[in-house]
């Protein structure tokens, strides 16, 4: 109801992962798992965007920038005109909780700030391909445990299969 008297057509917050613009503007691939998961994104794409606000960070900018120029200009082409969540201390703290806490290597820290900047800002969805990181059983299990120690809702974090609609 609150839907309707705000005019919007929205159910819910998303934060979009890295993998979910890479998958989006990527040839498709010769591994069939990775083509999989591009074509399984691509059709959760053509609504999600009528279903969800959209939400970025400047990690994922970041993350998104580098690499071959034309690769770079497709995935930016992606995210244009979702908004980007404001970086705050308090997501560079819980980054840092995260990293201190959960089993994610150094040289992903960006994957506790993507964590961070969902967790932080409240949003209802977190959609990812990394499964090593992200959309982890042990991870997520820490990251809810980790969050009510501290008063914070974890979203639903999960793919984009995960979030398929019903033909």
């Amino acid at each position: 109801m609150i839907d309707l008297v705000l005019g919007t057509n929205y159910e819910a917050d998303l934060y979009i992962e890295t993998t979910i613009v890479s998958y989006l503007s990527a040839r498709p691939s010769r591994d069939l798992i990775v083509a999989a998961h591009q074509q399984i994104t691509r059709e959760w794409w053509e609504h999600a965007s009528t279903r969800f606000d959209l939400f970025i960070s400047a990690v994922v900018i970041d993350e998104i920038s580098r690499g071959d120029e034309t690769a770079v200009s497709r995935r930016m082409e992606t995210v244009a005109g979702m908004d980007v969540l404001a970086s705050t201390g308090g997501v560079d703290e819980l980054a840092v909780f995260y990293a201190r806490d959960l089993p994610i290597p150094d040289k992903a820290v960006a994957d506790c700030y993507h964590l961070a900047f969902a967790c932080w800002h409240g949003i209802d969805y977190l959609v990812s391909w990394n499964m090593a990181h992200i959309v982890n059983g042990d991870v997520i299990g820490r990251v809810i445990d980790l969050n009510f120690s501290r008063g914070i809702r974890t979203p639903v974090i999960c793919t984009p299969e995960e979030l398929m609609e019903e033909s």
